[in-house]
């Protein structure tokens, strides 16, 4: 006999799934119903905070730090435009730090191979 230890809670789309550190175990899921489709609690970020702090680690600093401070600008503004707005702006310069991070790692090597060919022609 084992019991699920996943929990799930009924929340209408106002409703923020908020939790204590500490007040739950490492395998308890919360799971929120919105719009009819079942979401994890860590998947509500709605400024994109998590997504920012990433691009600043996995991505170019300078505007992953700029997507971190659009998406702080966001949850705190209390015009529900300007917040959505801070917070597109975030999601985009998150995202655009972690693709040219990616594509700076792409070419690296493949510039270095052409600089190697170039050099081996000119010998």
């Amino acid at each position: 006999m084992s019991h699920s230890s996943d929990i799930s809670i009924k929340v209408d789309e106002e409703t923020p799934l908020n939790t204590m550190p500490g007040s739950a175990d490492s395998q308890t899921t919360y799971t929120a119903k919105k719009n009819g489709c079942v979401t994890t609690a860590c998947c509500q970020d709605k400024h994109h905070r998590k997504l920012a702090v990433c691009s600043i680690i996995c991505g170019i600093s300078c505007i992953g730090i700029k997507a971190l401070i659009n998406s702080v600008k966001a949850e705190k503004e209390v015009n529900r435009e300007l917040s959505a707005r801070f917070s597109r702006r975030s999601k985009r310069l998150a995202i655009t730090s972690i693709v040219i991070w990616l594509t700076i790692l792409a070419l690296t090597p493949i510039l270095m191979a052409l600089i190697s060919y170039l050099v081996t022609l000119k010998d």
